[in-house]
């Protein structure tokens, strides 16, 4: 009896779309994050996954698409993760709380995918840089929303402000992530929520 090939096996093995397409950017988010997008390779890629090639090239034609798609799937996460922190109570202080410790939880239980989205050797490639820019300002977002309301401050201004919320939220989370630190998620994310909630509450209800 002859050996089956490996399309033969994929055949055999095949997943509905949703659940191959899934496992294709696993392998990818591990492959890119490891190697970096130019050294990455589809082989290692299509490998690390258990899929050949032509398997992986039916679900992404290119490996910028497949990069932009491990990409999309993240931010979307860490963009609900903010909304639903924001959405979650009434309380600013809280609302702070939670949405500092939504990047720390973020990193926490993905820091693959952080190291992706913040340190990536492809950030200036405009498509990159265009859904990264889309991220920080989809996050900032949700926060200036409530800004806005609670302080009547124009619109710029409650914008500018939120900007300075998320943009301080992931750079002490990378920070944290980074280091190594001894500090556990809940310490670094009490410290860096005081240090924003102390700023942001001098600014008065309307």
């Amino acid at each position: 009896m002859l050996p089956m090939s490996t399309d033969q096996k994929d055949n055999r093995a095949r997943l509905p779309r949703d659940e191959r397409r899934a496992q294709l950017l696993a392998a990818a988010l591990e492959v890119f994050t490891q190697a970096g997008y130019h050294a990455a390779a589809m082989d290692e890629i299509a490998d690390r996954a258990s899929v050949s090639k032509p398997v992986l090239y039916q679900h992404f034609p290119s490996k910028l698409d497949l990069y932009l798609a491990v990409l999309d799937l993240h931010i979307d996460s860490l963009v609900f993760a903010i909304q639903k922190a924001i959405a979650s109570t009434p309380d600013n202080a809280e609302r702070v709380k939670a949405t500092i410790d939504a990047y720390f939880g973020f990193i926490e239980s993905e820091g693959e995918a952080f190291r992706l989205l913040f340190e990536s050797d492809m950030s200036v490639e405009p498509q990159v840089r265009e859904r990264l820019n889309r991220m920080t300002y989809d996050c900032a977002a949700a926060v200036s929303a409530v800004i806005s309301i609670d302080t009547g401050l124009p619109k710029e201004a409650s914008m500018l402000l939120a900007i300075g919320i998320i943009g301080n939220a992931q750079i002490t989370a990378r920070h944290w992530l980074d280091r190594d630190s001894t500090m556990t998620r809940d310490q670094a994310s009490t410290f860096v929520t005081n240090l924003i909630w102390r700023g942001i509450s001098g600014f008065p209800k309307s």
